[in-house]
This record gives structure tokens, C-alpha cells and sequence, in this order.
């Protein structure tokens, strides 16, 4: 044995992460093998591991090792996201700390820098996933804006412009003042937050009456164009059909239209028209042809097209404006007001509705074969009840705003003409011919064009992900898409089912005519004991990789196997990482144990351990079985816990017990032969959860070649379990237990020899008397047709048992333990007979169900007559 005596797991987890590299084992090429393919959901370029990552690249981990060990040729492709808005900022930050502001630089000086930032600082998490033991290929690295990535980009933003599926206009969008660029509806978090509603005085024009008007942003009373009540509204009758109001402050004046979009039951009923900052009053100025003031610079200041507050912060001047209206009079009151804001998911600052030349992308035509995949299940969901909110948000999709005011990203590949109009091309020199083409002016310069200064939103590269990473964008037929597409499993969190999800299932059908992948399971969001989503904010998130520095990678992992099941949050806590490492301690100590066995070759074998070995070999048939079975579900969380009882309970807790020679003595070849058979199993089977551990007690397990792993080696798979045996087994261990009890209660010494006394019928099970015996240290048992008053009795099923005590029985403690037992069975044989002579039930519940019931009330009667004869044997 050349392991180490104690269990530490820093000593040996670095290492085997070297040897699975130099040894590529990790590594993918097609070959005749079945496939089995995952994308990495490409963390951003700027990102840290954080609690997150670490669950949702320990399941995809776990289910890429299991499908190397199953036969599968297994490809994990990492990867990470250019990240446009986030990237940026960083970068922007990083330069005005050294004196430099973005606007003083060309766009070329400022990607020069922002390459640099990516190269220096970029990709931490994907080198801080090797501690984690993700076993990707990293030969196959990508990055969303590297070459081929962009080229395909760009391939398919003009393929889908000469489909008509891409156009350019003026719309509203969500404008980030921060970042200064549109962000799609999906990138806009909405948060309810506390501010105040405010009540102003519109007068009517050559009147002396006024209109109160409630709203929640004054300072938009610049860009007003319109006043709009109900036309039922008979609070509003007396106003003339041509009536004007006073805009506040601003003195011009503006129409008062009537439309029943206006809800009469809130505020006044009258509401002000912003068309250029408010979605819905947008669509009412264009229904009555207002025109539309765009009183905002993009960074979130008053401009001075209206005179008023010009270069003052929007929020400022709301505060400013209400002290102004309420000394101008034009202020009624204000109260406090609770409303969902729009706030930036990238910058977290407020969006602002704005006006602006965009990008777009329709998607209704796109959403139409991707809604059919997920609603027939041509593509699982995990859990199921994500697909409702899937189709709500597919049945009622808008376009999709792909552009963003940035600098960073792949670079809108159209090119404006001198005299008006655009080309869109996927290189300079395919612009220029276009160009010439399109205004028939053969001398036309590519210095003559100009092209977009805009980016695309990141979004429209990572929804290409699956098949990019392949590139098959670009070579539609090349070998490796052909083999690894679709991939087969998605693991992601709910929260970018829109951003992702959603859009990678249409570029697939678009793309390739068929599915990205077959199966999402979804994550939920990790939260700590109290509840909390973890945050750097609440303090309450730990360091991933300092747990790991603590407790091991393995340990680590086990934390977050323990806390997660499929779309439900995970409560962390600490204290699973402890317990994981205590998992592997366990692990290495019963390795140890049996390590340290001598074997005498002429040794036969005992019916103790000829049985015990049998009964194990079924269990743990049994228990493989329903792994996989967890596997087909993804329900990975259960399958690890059933792993965990196996080792723990069934094969350290009782098959080493059972088979454990006595102090000094030798075993036998056939049982520790077996045992190791077992242990070797059992470690495969743990492989996919716990990787390190279990690849450097397999090494020592038997001499190994150079380059071997137990991760290629194949999982261990079910025989056909005896669930008869199994059961008959359990009533022997429940037997044990039993007499363990009666020695706990009585303080009596395991050493001391004990004789059961057995009054046997159909359930007890004679053919493990040996184990009875072992387990719970007899020196006989006895079968007997009298119950001994004087022993202290117990019974399993409907088999009753004794242990003489030899007078050391207090007869009226064992009464009250009686007493106690018949109280609770005949309440329970109560309610077994309540549900059987219900007609109803015993008509329609499954003939199974109703036999189960049957059973039961056997069982009970049974056991309340055992438990009156013994009363009665008590006198």
C-alpha cells in the first residue's frame, strides 16, 4: 500500500490534474464511438469563480466523466464570452485609473487596449476550473471573438439580412445610460423601488381651470406632447375637443387627446404623453402622429433642446424640479409610490426609454420550429416546469435589438454610401463591389464608405455557440459537426433561458435544421442556510477557491452534489464541505482497512462470509439500478446520495463488519478478493463525483500501466438484483439492530456473549444465522415454541425474538416498552383499516396499492397478538 495514512486531500489533488493532462486524457477526436457532447455556457471574459460556477461545472463534470466511463467518446468545449458591455467598462475603468478617457482615443488605440486587458487578465475562470478537476478539453478553447467565431458572426448577420429577417429603424429601446448603449428586453432587470408620485397643474389653455396630472417622472414634463384622458372619463367632459394645456414650467402648450388606452381608476386619470421616453406613450404618438422630444443625452443628462436643466443628471434634476413646480405652484402634492423600475442587468443603473437608430432582428418566424422542439419534447427540460415559461415568452417574442453602442465586439458588417443608403457585406472589398453596384458608380473608394460604428449585442454570438464552437457556421459539412452536433446535454441556470437558451434553439434549426442539444437541466441559484442569495454585497458568498484550499476539490464537490437538486435553489452551507471531506476520509480508512488484511490462501471460506459477500454483490446491483435511473432523469443529486448510503451504510457500515477478520487472524482469498472486487466498483462507480480520490486509491488498488486512469475505465453496470434475498437480508439486520438496542438500553458490553431465542415462522430468516450471529455477538441461537416472560423480546415482521437476561430484566420497564409499542400499533392498524373498508379506495387505487394495505394490516395484527402474549407472559 503506498497511500498516505491520513486522507489530505491538497496533497493529491494537483497532481492527478497534471497526469489527466499530459496523458490528454481529457481530449476528443471523432472516432466510431458514440458521441456525447457538451458546450461549457461560456463565462464572461472578466469573470471570477463564484458559488455559481462551481455548481453548474461540477454537474456538467460529473455527467461528462460518467459518459467517458459508459463508452461515449465525451467532449467538454470551453470557452468564454467576450462579454461587450462588461468587458468594456473594465477596460474603461482600467484606463481613466492611468489618466486616459475613452474619448480621446481612436477606435483602434481603445480594442488595442482592450485585447491586451483580455490577454492579461481574461480567462481566470477557466484556469480557476482545472482546481475544480473540470475535465474539459482545453485543446479545444474558444472564444466568441476570436477568427472563426467572428467570422461565422458576421457570416450569419448578413445571411440573415438578405433573408429580411435583419432591418435598421427607429424604435424605442432600453437605453443604459452607464454603458451608453440599447440593451434587448431581456437584458433590462425589473426591481420594485420606492420613490414618489407626483401630481402637477397643467392649465387649459384661455382658462383659468387646470388638469392635474400624476406621474412618476417629472423631469420628463420637457418632452411632453400631449395630454390624454379617457373619453368616458366624465371627470373630463367639460373640456373642449380642441383643448390645449400649459406643459409645467416648460409654458408650451400642447393637445389634449382622448383614447381609452388611459386607466380612469389611476391617479387622476389624465397622464401626461412623453412619446421619445416612454414605451406605451411611443405607441400612442404614433396612433395620433405626435412628435416626439428627445430631451436626454445619451449618459443620462438634459440636453438643451428644450432650455431647462441642460447638462444636469436626470435624477438631479428630478429632485430639482420638484422643488421648482411646488414654488412656481404648479404642484398639488406629492406621496409615497411603490412601482417595478427597469434597471440595467449589466450596469445596474436605471434604463432609460429612448428613441434610437437600431439593429433589429425579427424573431417570430425563428421561434416558430424552436416553441414546437421544446413543447413536443424533440428537447428536454429539467425540471419540466420551465417549459410553460419557455412558451409564454416564445408565444409572445418582439424583436430583438442586436445592436449596441460599443466598441468592443463584432463590428455591424454594413457600410453607409456617401450618397444615402447602406451595403451590407462580410468584408471591405465585398462592400466596395456592392457599393459600386448598387449606385452604379464604378469609381467609388472603399475610403468612400463608412462603416456602422456599431457592435453586435454579445448575445448574437453566444447564440451560436453549439455549432461555432464546431465551426459550422463556416464549414457547414466538416467532419467534427457533423460528429459532435447536436450535443447532448445543457447545463444552465433559468436565468438565461431568454438570452441563451431560447435563441440557441432558433440558430439551430435556422442553422443546422435540427436541435442544439437534446437535454437542459436547469440549476437553481445558490443561496446561503438563512436563505439569501449568495452576494459580494451580503458578504454572504464565500471564496470557491479557498473552500477547495480548505476542504479539498472532492469535498467541494460533494457541497454542492449534497444542496442541489434540478431547478430547486441550493442552500449552502459550510458545514457540506466538511461532510464531503468527511466522505472521502471514510473512503480512504475503509481502503486502508482492507489493505492491511492478510489473506491465507488455505483458508475456506465461511457461510458468514459467503453469504455477506452474496448479499452485497445484489445490493449494490440494486443500487447501480437505480443510479441509472437518476442519470436518465438528471436527477445527478440522488444518484449521488444513493452512492453515498452505499459506501457508507451498506458496504463500510455492514459488508466490512460483517466480513472483518478478527484481530490478527487472516481472511480468506475468495472474500477479500471480493471486497477489493467491490471496492474497485464502488470507485468507479464515485469516479464522475469525485474524481481525485478516487483516481488515487484505484492506482494503488493494482499495479497500472503509465497513462492509465480509472476516468476511461468503464462504470460498472447492474446486475439483475434478488430483491427476495435482499429483503430477507433486511430482516436480518433489523434482528441485529434490535439486540444492538436491547445492549445499548441495558449497558450491556458488545463483548459479551449473548443467545437469541427465536420463535420462528415464514419470516424469519433462518439462512442468515451466521450473520445474525456475528453482527450481534451471540454464542447461539436457539429456536424455542415458549416466550420467556424473563428475556427481553422484540419483534421483526411477525417473528418474534428473545434475549435471557438471567434476571437482569426489570419487568415493569419492559411492560411500559410493551405497553408503548401496542399503543402505536393499534392506532396504525386503525388507520390501515379506515382506508380499507373505504370502498372507493379499494374500487379504484391500483390492485398493488390495495395488497400493500392488505399487507399491512397482516403485519400489524400480527404483531399487536405477539405483543398481548408477551404482556400476558409478563403477568
Amino acid at each position: 500500500m503506498k497511500i498516505a495514512d491520513k486522507y489530505v486531500p491538497q496533497q493529491i489533488e494537483s497532481g492527478w490534474y497534471d497526469y489527466w493532462i499530459e496523458n490528454r486524457l481529457f481530449h476528443s477526436e471523432p472516432d466510431a464511438r458514440e458521441p456525447y457532447t457538451i458546450v461549457i455556457p461560456p463565462p464572461n471574459v472578466t469573470g471570477m469563480l463564484h458559488m455559481g460556477h462551481m455548481l453548474n461545472n461540477t454537474l456538467q463534470d460529473v455527467l461528462v466523466r460518467r459518459a467517458r466511463m459508459t463508452g461515449r467518446n465525451a467532449c467538454w468545449v470551453p470557452g468564454m464570452d467576450h462579454a461587450s458591455i462588461a468587458t468594456e467598462a473594465k477596460v474603461v475603468a482600467k484606463l481613466r485609473a492611468e489618466g486616459i478617457e475613452k474619448s480621446s482615443l481612436t477606435r483602434e488605440e481603445f480594442l488595442r487596449h482592450a485585447w491586451e486587458w483580455k490577454e492579461q487578465y481574461g480567462g481566470m475562470i477557466l484556469r480557476q476550473l482545472r482546481k475544480l478537476g473540470a475535465s474539459c478539453d482545453w485543446e479545444r478553447t474558444v472564444f466568441t471573438m476570436d477568427d472563426a467565431r467572428t467570422q461565422s458572426v458576421i457570416k450569419v448577420f448578413c445571411d440573415l439580412y438578405e433573408k429580411g429577417k435583419i432591418y435598421r429603424g427607429v424604435r424605442m429601446v432600453n437605453w443604459d445610460p452607464a454603458a451608453q448603449t440599447a440593451l434587448s428586453d431581456e437584458e433590462v432587470v425589473f426591481r420594485e423601488t420606492h420613490g414618489k408620485l407626483y401630481y402637477l397643474r397643467y392649465r387649459v389653455e384661455g382658462s383659468d381651470r387646470q388638469v392635474i396630472v400624476a406621474t412618476t417622472r417629472p423631469e420628463t414634463i420637457l418632452g411632453d406632447t400631449a395630454l390624454c384622458v379617457n373619453p368616458d372619463d366624465e371627470r373630463y367632459a367639460w373640456l373642449p375637443q380642441d383643448a390645449r394645456v400649459v406643459v409645467p414650467l416648460v409654458g408650451r402648450t400642447i393637445p389634449v387627446i382622448r383614447d381609452r388606452y388611459v386607466d380612469i381608476a389611476f391617479g387622476t386619470g389624465a397622464l401626461k404623453v412623453t412619446p421619445a421616453h416612454d414605451v406605451n406613450d411611443y405607441m400612442l404618438g404614433e396612433k395620433y402622429g405626435l412628435p416626439s422630444i428627445d430631451v436626454f443625452n445619451d449618459d443620462g443628462t438634459v440636453n438643451d433642446r428644450v432650455g431647462l436643466y441642460a447638462g444636469q443628471e436626470r435624477f438631479e434634476v428630478r429632485e430639482r424640479i420638484e422643488k421648482d413646480l411646488d414654488a412656481a405652484g404648479l404642484l398639488e402634492k406629492t406621496e409615497p409610490y411603490t412601482n417595478n423600475v427597469g434597471y440595467s442587468e449589466r450596469t445596474g443603473v436605471a434604463i432609460e426609454p429612448k428613441l434610437s437608430m437600431q439593429w433589429f432582428l425579427r424573431m417570430e418566424e425563428l421561434a416558430e420550429p424552436a416553441t414546437r422542439a421544446v413543447m413536443e419534447d424533440t428537447i428536454r427540460f429539467f425540471p419540466e416546469k420551465y417549459k410553460n415559461t419557455y412558451r409564454h415568452w416564445m408565444e409572445n417574442i418582439k424583436d430583438w435589438c442586436i445592436s449596441r453602442q460599443l466598441w468592443w465586439g463584432q463590428r455591424i458588417p454594413a457600410w453607409h454610401l456617401p450618397s444615402g443608403g447602406f451595403v451590407v457585406a462580410e468584408t471591405p472589398a465585398e462592400a466596395l463591389e456592392k457599393a459600386r453596384a448598387k449606385t452604379g458608380d464604378e469609381t467609388l473608394r472603399l475610403e468612400e464608405l463608412r462603416q456602422d460604428e456599431d457592435v453586435l449585442d454579445t448575445w448574437f454570438s453566444s447564440w451560436l455557440w453549439p455549432i461555432s464552437v464546431f465551426d459550422g457556421i463556416r464549414r457547414p459539412d466538416n467532419e467534427e459537426i457533423r460528429y459532435y452536433y447536436p450535443t447532448n446535454d445543457l447545463v444552465t441556470a433559468p436565468d438565461i433561458i431568454f438570452f441563451w437558451v431560447a435563441r440557441m434553439i432558433m440558430a439551430g434549426y435556422e442553422y443546422r435544421g435540427e436541435k442544439p442539444f437534446s437535454n437542459v437541466y436547469f440549476t437553481g441559484l445558490v443561496r446561503d442556510k438563512l436563505g439569501r442569495k449568495m452576494s459580494k454585497q451580503l458578504g454572504n458568498s464565500p471564496d470557491p477557491l479557498d473552500l477547495i484550499a480548505q476542504y479539498g476539490a472532492d469535498g467541494m464537490r460533494v457541497a454542492m452534489l449534497l444542496s442541489a437538486t434540478a431547478g430547486n435553489d441550493v442552500m449552502f452551507d459550510e458545514a457540506l464541505c466538511e461532510q464531503g471531506r468527511n466522505f472521502g476520509n471514510k473512503i480512504w480508512n475503509a481502503y486502508r482497512l482492507v489493505g492491511g488484511w492478510e489473506v491465507d490462501e488455505n483458508l475456506a471460506q465461511s457461510e458468514n462470509n459467503r453469504l455477506s459477500v452474496e448479499w452485497f454483490r445484489h445490493r449494490m446491483d440494486e443500487v447501480l439500478a437505480r443510479v441509472e435511473s437518476d442519470f436518465d432523469s438528471y436527477r445527478i443529486s440522488e444518484a449521488f446520495m444513493a452512492l453515498y448510503k452505499l459506501f457508507w451504510d451498506d458496504f463500510s457500515g455492514w459488508l466490512l463488519e460483517l466480513v472483518k477478520p478478527a484481530y490478527r487472524a487472516p481472511i480468506d482469498r475468495p472474500t477479500f478478493d471480493a471486497v477489493r472486487g467491490f471496492f474497485d466498483a464502488l470507485l468507479r462507480a464515485l469516479h464522475p463525483f469525485m474524481p481525485f480520490l478516487t483516481e488515487e486509491l484505484w492506482q494503488d488498488l493494482a499495479p497500472r500501466k503509465a497513462g492509465e486512469s480509472i476516468m476511461v475505465q468503464p462504470m460498472p453496470r447492474p446486475g439483475e438484483a434478488d430483491r427476495a434475498l435482499l429483503a430477507r437480508f433486511d430482516l436480518a439486520r433489523e434482528a441485529i439492530s434490535a439486540v444492538r438496542n436491547i445492549r445499548k438500553q441495558r449497558n450491556l458490553p458488545q463483548r459479551e456473549n449473548l443467545r437469541l431465542e427465536v420463535i420462528a415462522d415464514e419470516n424469519y430468516p433462518a439462512e442468515y444465522e451466521p450473520v445474525i450471529r456475528k453482527m450481534a455477538n451471540l454464542e447461539a441461537v436457539e429456536r424455542v415454541a415458549q416466550k420467556d416472560a424473563s428475556a427481553a423480546g422484540f419483534i421483526v415482521k411477525t417473528t418474534q425474538y428473545f434475549v435471557p437476561l438471567a434476571g437482569m430484566i426489570d419487568a415493569e420497564a419492559e411492560r411500559r416498552k410493551l405497553a408503548d409499542e401496542l399503543t402505536y400499533y393499534e392506532g396504525f392498524l386503525a388507520s390501515v383499516m379506515k382506508k380499507l373498508a373505504n370502498e372507493r379506495f379499494v374500487q379504484s387505487a391500483p390492485a398493488k396499492v390495495v395488497e400493500n394495505e392488505r399487507a399491512k394490516r397482516a403485519d400489524a395484527e400480527a404483531r399487536i397478538a405477539a405483543i398481548r402474549e408477551q404482556l400476558a407472559a409478563l403477568g
